[in-house]
C-alpha cells in the first residue's frame, strides 16, 4: 500500500509543474484572473453608480460575492477543469509521450489516480487564490475593516467555506472530466452538455438535479441566492450528505476511468 502511494505521489510531483508550466496552461491563468477582472470592474462601477451603495457595508459586499462565486463555479471553475483534467491523458496522446508511462513499473490505476492528483493540486492552487483574491479585492474599498471582517471577523467562516467549496469542486469536477476524457473519443460534445446539465440545475426535477456535481456544492454554501422565478425547489443536501457524497461519486467515476485506461491501447494514428 506504501508502494502504491509512493508512485502516486511521484506521478503528482512530476505532473503538477507540467499542468502549470507548460504553454498550454496559460488559458488557466486567462481562467483564475476573470473574477479578479469582474470584481475590478464592480469597484469600478460602484465610484460612479448609485444603486451599488450596498457594497459600501461588509453584509452587503458579502451578498454581492455570493453573486460573483456563482460565476466563478459555474464558469471559471469548470473551464479550468476541463482544460486541466480533460489533457491529463489526452495530452500525453497528443504529445505522443503516454508509452512511456505505460513502459515504467506502475500499474495503470495507480497513473490515473497520480494525474488525477496532480491535476487537482494545479486546479486549487490557481482557483483557491482567484476565489481568496477575489473575495478581499470585493472588500478592499472598506479598507482595514473590510481585512478585519475577511480574517477574524464575521467573513472569515464564509471566506473558508467558499475555499472549502472550491476544493471540493475541483474534486467532483475533475474526477468526472478526467473520466470522460478516457472513456470518450469526443470530449467538446460531452463537456457542453454537462456544463448545460450544470447551469439548468436549478429548473430541474428534484431527482435529477442530485445527479449534479454543482447542487451538492451550492448546498455546502454560506450565503444562498435567488435562484429565479422558474427554480424549482428542493431541500438542500445535509453537509454531512453531501462532502462524503462527492468524494464517493469522484471515487466512481476514478473507479470507471481506471477501467477504461486497463483496456486502453496506444493508437497515437488514430487521434
Amino acid at each position: 500500500m506504501s508502494a502504491r502511494l509512493g508512485q502516486v505521489w511521484a506521478v503528482a510531483r512530476h505532473e503538477t509543474p507540467r499542468n502549470l508550466l507548460r504553454g498550454r496552461a496559460l488559458p488557466l491563468y486567462l481562467l483564475a484572473a476573470l473574477p479578479l477582472i469582474v470584481v475590478g470592474v464592480l469597484q469600478v462601477v460602484r465610484l460612479f453608480v448609485t444603486a451599488a451603495d450596498e457594497m459600501d457595508t461588509a453584509e452587503g459586499a458579502a451578498m454581492v460575492y455570493a453573486l460573483v462565486y456563482q460565476f466563478i463555479l459555474r464558469f471559471v471553475l469548470y473551464a479550468g477543469c476541463v482544460w486541466i483534467f480533460m489533457n491529463l491523458i489526452r495530452g500525453e496522446v497528443l504529445d505522443r509521450s503516454l508509452h512511456y508511462y505505460f513502459l515504467t513499473p506502475i500499474r495503470r490505476e495507480v497513473l490515473v489516480i497520480g494525474k488525477f492528483v496532480a491535476g487537482w493540486l494545479g486546479a486549487t492552487l490557481l482557483f483557491t487564490a482567484s476565489t481568496v483574491g477575489s473575495m478581499f479585492l470585493l472588500h478592499a474599498h472598506l479598507g482595514i475593516d473590510g481585512v478585519r471582517h475577511l480574517l477574524v471577523g464575521p467573513g472569515s467562516a464564509q471566506l473558508w467555506s467558499y475555499v472549502a467549496i472550491t476544493l471540493l469542486a475541483c474534486v467532483g469536477y475533475g474526477a468526472v472530466l478526467l473520466s470522460i476524457g478516457l472513456l470518450l473519443r469526443n470530449l467538446i460534445v460531452p463537456a457542453l452538455l454537462f456544463w448545460a446539465l450544470e447551469w439548468a440545475n436549478p429548473y430541474l426535477p428534484a431527482l435529477l438535479k442530485k445527479v449534479s456535481v454543482v447542487f451538492y456544492l451550492n448546498s455546502l454554501l454560506p450565503l444562498r441566492i435567488d435562484e429565479g422565478l422558474f427554480a424549482l425547489v428542493a431541500d438542500p443536501v445535509s453537509p454531512w450528505l453531501a462532502v462524503p457524497g462527492l468524494f464517493v461519486f469522484a471515487a466512481l467515476a476514478l473507479a470507471a476511468a481506471g477501467w477504461r485506461i486497463r483496456r486502453m491501447e496506444i493508437a497515437y494514428g488514430d487521434e
